[in-house]
């Protein structure tokens, strides 16, 4: 039946155009910014997995930069306490010469300890990084090293863990008034000490006896032993924190993975879909061309 009132054809062909054009829409939006799932109304559940999980992954990049910083404080002060345990390995076989040496020779090695000694000061005043020095007190309120080392997330209840280096184990000087050095205070204050009560003093008439090198040699011994604790315990950290970046960097890999599983778009599908949408639009528009023709056509059966 043909009607002049309802045009049936062409409102089925605008109702077919309009579905058209609202999956094209669709897919070109998928297309221009990648995702399936772009806001809630896509994929509620989706959406918000993919949200809370890119939070997290935020959270996981500023661990890795705490991580980094930790790192570099670590990295300056290991090298630092390696070198000063070598320059203490130099006094010691220097001690180990100057017994039964006679005088004049125990003036050269004293002059050799005196420079390894401005050695080691320099080693500790110039290991500081990021404005920190782990291997001077931190004055009275001495504080471990703490690094964020991880962001744990179960539903709202949230933890946080650290790589911990204990100062005591760590800091061979005091501090003194500015933030420089105090090397009178410390593991170390008796290996840097010079003159009468200096580690190796020879400004005397006569050789220093063996009992005062063995003395020294002591005092030496009980340094080596807490560098060794220092060195290991700041080893111990750097290779935690190396072992810590590397999991952190694979998981937020991982991580950034699931998500696109979850609402990325495939691109090879979207742009076959494209095609075919645009194909459907342009027969579409055609269709509702034809289909408002045809009340035209109603005019021919009142002509004479």
């Amino acid at each position: 039946m043909s009607s002049i009132n309802t045009n049936t054809a062409a409102l089925t062909a605008l109702q077919s155009l309009s579905a058209t054009q609202k999956s094209l829409e669709t897919t070109q939006g998928r297309i221009s910014t990648g995702l399936r799932v772009a806001t809630a109304s896509d994929n509620a559940a989706y959406w918000s997995i993919a949200t809370s999980m890119r939070s997290d992954n935020k959270a996981n990049s500023a661990v890795q930069d705490a991580l980094g910083l930790g790192a570099g404080k670590v990295d300056t002060a290991y090298t630092a306490i390696n070198d000063i345990k070598d320059q203490v390995d130099k006094i010691k076989a220097k001690l180990v010469n100057a017994r039964g040496a006679s005088l004049e020779d125990q003036k050269k090695i004293a002059t050799e300890i005196t420079g390894i000694q401005n050695q080691i000061k320099s080693s500790a005043t110039n290991a500081n990084y990021a404005g920190a020095n782990l291997l001077v007190s931190d004055g009275a309120a001495t504080s471990d090293l703490n690094v964020v080392a991880s962001y744990n997330r179960v539903g709202t209840a949230v933890t946080i863990d650290t790589v911990n280096v204990k100062a005591s184990d760590i800091q061979i000087f005091g501090k003194a008034a500015g933030g420089a050095p105090d090397f009178t205070a410390g593991l170390l204050k008796d290996i840097v000490a010079t003159g009468a009560t200096g580690l190796f003093d020879t400004s005397g008439a006569t050789a220093v006896t063996d009992a005062n090198v063995d003395a020294a040699l002591v005092k030496v011994e009980t340094a080596l032993a807490g560098l060794t604790t220092g060195a290991a315990s700041l080893g111990a950290a750097k290779s935690r924190i190396d072992t810590q970046k590397n999991f952190l960097s694979n998981l937020s890999d991982s991580i950034d993975k699931g998500v696109g599983q979850l609402v990325d778009a495939d691109m090879n599908k979207e742009s076959t879909r494209l095609q075919a949408l645009q194909v459907q639009q342009q027969l579409g528009v055609q269709a509702l061309s034809i289909a408002n023709g045809s009340s035209q056509q109603i005019l021919s059966l009142f002509r004479g």
